[in-house]
């Protein structure tokens, strides 16, 4: 696809996600790659219960970049289930497996099975933080207005 980024990502296939396909991207414009279960064993995720699920791969990232782990929409829409610490975040310097927490926020279990697409990955750039200590910050619009402060409607937004 003309007009992406790309960045070359290693990555070792585990013994026990070795039938598994790799990391993909439903559509060319997709933002996200597709995790799979790499269990062997189905999973049921009871109503409220967490668990780490294996994807079976392990990557390694340029310094630089990292991998945010990010629930799929289609399982938070219809059945609840989503990522426990969503976005998780993958470092540079992570080599062990990648695992994803889910979580089953609905109110039936929910059954995961191998080669089940569990969470999406995306990789992104960072920048690292060169803190600079000073007296005050500048002024804005908004101040130190907290949670709520703009409103929940178009117009909303407090003024002066």
């Amino acid at each position: 696809m003309t007009g992406v980024e790309t960045v070359e990502i290693e990555i070792v296939r585990l013994p026990h996600g070795r039938d598994l396909q790799l990391p993909d991207y439903a559509t060319a414009a997709a933002a996200g790659a597709d995790l799979l279960a790499a269990i062997d064993q189905d999973i049921e995720l009871a109503p409220l219960e967490r668990r780490i699920v294996p994807t079976g791969i392990s990557i390694a990232l340029p310094v630089g970049f990292e991998a945010q782990v990010r629930p799929r929409s289609g399982l938070a829409a219809k059945n609840g289930i989503t990522v426990a610490n969503a976005p998780g975040t993958i470092d540079a310097d992570y080599r062990g497996e990648v695992g994803v927490i889910l979580i089953n926020l609905g109110k039936e279990p929910f059954r995961i099975t191998r080669g089940m697409r569990i969470a999406q990955m995306i990789v992104a750039r960072h920048a690292r933080a060169v803190w600079r200590e000073v007296g005050e910050l500048g002024q804005t619009e908004r101040g130190a207005g907290g949670f709520g402060s703009t409103g929940t409607t178009a117009g909303s937004a407090r003024k002066g």
